[in-house]
């Protein structure tokens, strides 16, 4: 991929990698709002997440003229979580989330303009923003590869994988018709009930130390504690269990028994 962009890119005007990024995170937002509008459909934005995360890195990659085991490392993994994520989250969309639904409802005629403030360009900034770690390990990319590095990678590989298989196991359970109304809580979903927010969180959490690691700034940190945060509190666990009581009633006494976030023994009883 870096090599696909560098010569595009150095014919580019001379702004930063981290300029270039976030210029690319804000076109890309303006150009799915307006496909949104056509389709209403403001749901497709979540498609692009992943994309647009990996975009940023690569971008700050080609135009930093990174190189090296730690930079091709980054690069396999972030590009291999975005290329799986996009695919899983198309893989399940069918027409506009219930989500994006309630506030097009909601605003009503204002929700044209609105979305592209409330729902693009804010997630535009979160995928500016939240791989700073992956832009620090690919620019500091001269620095010698430590035991942190390795740590950060292994970590984030087990948690990709984690995710992954959480998410497999999910699908292969809904596609079942019998399984309708009825709490996935076997698996991974034994030991947690978001396993697959929680590879996601752990993924962040294995590329801050790639990016400590190779750059040593300590505010590097605000990322993978907003990825979390946001996970726990608004766009995972607390949106996910906010009515999913009501529309399956095995989810009481699961969510007795199972840990919410981090995986640990089931309690019955």
């Amino acid at each position: 991929m870096k090599a696909m962009l560098s010569p595009l890119l150095a014919h580019l005007p001379a702004l930063s990698p981290s300029s270039w990024g976030l210029f690319f995170a804000l076109v890309a937002a303006v150009i799915l709002w307006l496909l949104s509008l056509r389709l209403r459909d403001a749901s497709i934005v979540d498609i692009f997440w992943g994309p647009g995360i990996a975009g940023v890195v690569d971008i700050a990659a080609g135009v930093g003229h990174a190189a090296g085991p730690r930079t091709s490392a980054v690069l396999l993994l972030v590009n291999l979580w975005a290329i799986r994520l996009a695919a899983h989250i198309w893989a399940r969309h069918h027409g506009e989330d219930h989500r994006y639904g309630a506030m097009r409802t909601k605003f009503g005629a204002n929700w044209w303009w609105l979305s592209l403030v409330q729902v693009f360009l804010l997630q535009a900034i979160l995928i500016w923003f939240i791989p700073a770690s992956l832009v620090a390990a690919v620019l500091y990319s001269g620095v010698p590869m430590g035991w942190l590095d390795y740590a950060g990678m292994g970590i984030a590989a087990c948690a990709l994988v984690f995710e992954a298989v959480a998410d497999f196991q999910l699908g292969a359970f809904r596609a079942d018709p019998a399984n309708k109304g009825k709490v996935m809580d076997s698996g991974l979903w034994g030991l947690s009930r978001h396993p697959n927010y929680f590879g996601e969180a752990a993924m962040w959490w294995g590329y801050f130390i790639i990016g400590f690691a190779a750059s040593h700034m300590w505010w590097l940190l605000l990322s993978p504690l907003l990825v979390t945060a946001l996970l726990l509190k608004v766009s995972g666990v607390a949106l996910m269990e906010d009515d999913i009581a009501e529309r399956r009633p095995g989810y009481t006494a699961y969510k007795r028994e199972v840990s919410a976030f981090i995986p640990w023994f089931r309690t019955r009883g």
